[in-house]
């Protein structure tokens, strides 16, 4: 692998990243209204005081004021992002945006990875088996199932999943990222409460996931199967399981790698939702939380983070993917 291409490679993710700090920025100060609205019509009915008087008071509390110069704004925005701050929750406004995003980070990591983990496994074993016996009645089940999946919305299984397990039959709990009687560390009864918390969070993930994985992994194997290496194999005399697991499985999967990068920016991107219907204190929780509150602040921090995640994801598949198959130069 090449220096120099591996230099363009994280050059162009780091302009991306850049692109996505101008776009937050400029983006969110362009919606209407702000959460220094709501704050300042509180503080003026609560302290008596003027509407004005009491927008100025909130401005310097949450140190931003939407009435100052844009170029102002940036300047100051950048100089704090070089520090390493992400500012002040103007909902919370005693907690950084740090503090909440390292609150937050590790719980829709744990859920996200896990989802996708489980996903692409099952995924990919139902789409070698489309692929291998293509006549089955496996193949018409999963297109049906993939269809619907992808047409139904992800919060809609999430709101079933939810009233279902949570509400009627009580198996599960509805809200929070562990039970508050536990006591949080490495111990039993914590990682029991954990992943009891997690479990609808994840199958609502897996649920959506797994149809696309199949379909995906069909294509791929089909593609796989018509080449000369899996026809020569044929001819020595290889057998099914052999030729299934060592010659289609291991090559059409390199197709999905760059994939999976992909896909976990779409379930980070549909976990605003999702987590707040579980009430799951992760990223999209409290970019939610943020969104239906104007937090500026709060809402350009989480989602720079989150943009930053997908974007080294996806280098790093990149990088990878061109040292899983030689085929492929890393300068394409």
């Amino acid at each position: 692998m090449k220096i120099k291409a591996v230099f363009k490679k994280v050059l162009m993710s780091f302009t991306t990243v850049l692109c996505a700090v101008l776009l937050t920025f400029f983006l969110l100060r362009l919606t209407p209204g702000s959460a220094i609205d709501g704050l300042a019509r509180q503080l003026a009915q609560t302290n008596g005081i003027t509407l004005e008087a009491a927008y100025e008071r909130v401005a310097k509390m949450v140190n931003y004021d939407p009435r100052e110069p844009l170029h102002k704004q940036l300047i100051r925005y950048v100089n704090e992002l070089l520090h390493g701050n992400l500012g002040t929750s103007m909902i919370y406004q005693t907690v950084t945006v740090n503090e909440i995003v390292a609150k937050a980070l590790p719980w829709t990591v744990f859920v996200l990875s896990i989802s996708l983990l489980i996903s692409f496994l099952i995924g990919i074993q139902l789409g070698t088996r489309m692929a291998w016996k293509r006549n089955s009645i496996l193949e018409p089940i999963v297109s049906i199932y993939a269809t619907i999946t992808s047409a139904v919305p992800g919060f809609i299984i999430a709101i079933l999943l939810l009233v279902i397990f949570a509400y009627n039959l009580n198996w599960f709990p509805y809200n929070g990222a562990y039970d508050i009687d536990v006591t949080p560390g490495f111990n039993l009864p914590f990682l029991w409460s954990v992943l009891k918390h997690a479990f609808l969070p994840i199958l609502t993930y897996v649920i959506t996931s797994i149809g696309g994985w199949a379909l995906a992994m069909k294509g791929s194997a089909i593609s796989v199967l018509g080449e000369d290496y899996v026809n020569a194999a044929y001819a020595r005399g290889l057998s099914d399981r052999t030729i299934m697991k060592n010659y289609v499985r291991r090559n059409a999967l390199l197709p999905l790698i760059t994939s999976l990068a992909m896909n976990f920016g779409f379930m980070i991107s549909g976990s605003a939702l999702i987590e707040n219907i579980f009430s799951y204190p992760g990223m999209g929780y409290y970019i939610a939380q943020a969104s239906s509150q104007r937090d500026y602040t709060l809402m350009q921090g989480l989602l720079l983070v989150t943009a930053t995640a997908v974007i080294i994801a996806n280098l790093i598949a990149d990088l990878i993917y061109s040292k899983l198959d030689p085929r492929v130069s890393i300068e394409e």
